[in-house]
């Protein structure tokens, strides 16, 4: 797992959020004020729609109460849009 904060603004909250799970790759959306955590979302492969309804409403209301705010976002390694299987692995035990 690759693990990646960023800093944001209540007011991009939302909209950062909506884009990150678009990626596909992200396991896990943590959002922190401070050292405070002050929300979790597990997100599983193929989690859309009406599922996220619900999650994507409370980070709306979290980004209305919070002004600076980080987002930690942990990704799966080898989801990563581009990679491929390296030479070695792909003929080990050969």
């Amino acid at each position: 797992m690759q693990t990646e904060q960023i800093k944001i603004e209540g007011d991009r909250l939302l909209a950062e959020v909506k884009r990150l799970v678009a990626e596909g790759n992200v396991r896990r959306i943590t959002i922190k004020q401070g050292d405070h955590t002050v929300a979790e979302f597990p997100l599983t492969v193929g989690v859309v729609g009406a599922v996220l309804a619900p999650w994507l409403a409370a980070v709306g209301a979290i980004a209305a109460l919070v002004t600076d705010c980080s987002v930690v976002v942990e990704r799966s390694a080898k989801s990563e849009p581009g990679t491929q299987p390296s030479a070695s692995a792909a003929g080990a035990g050969h």
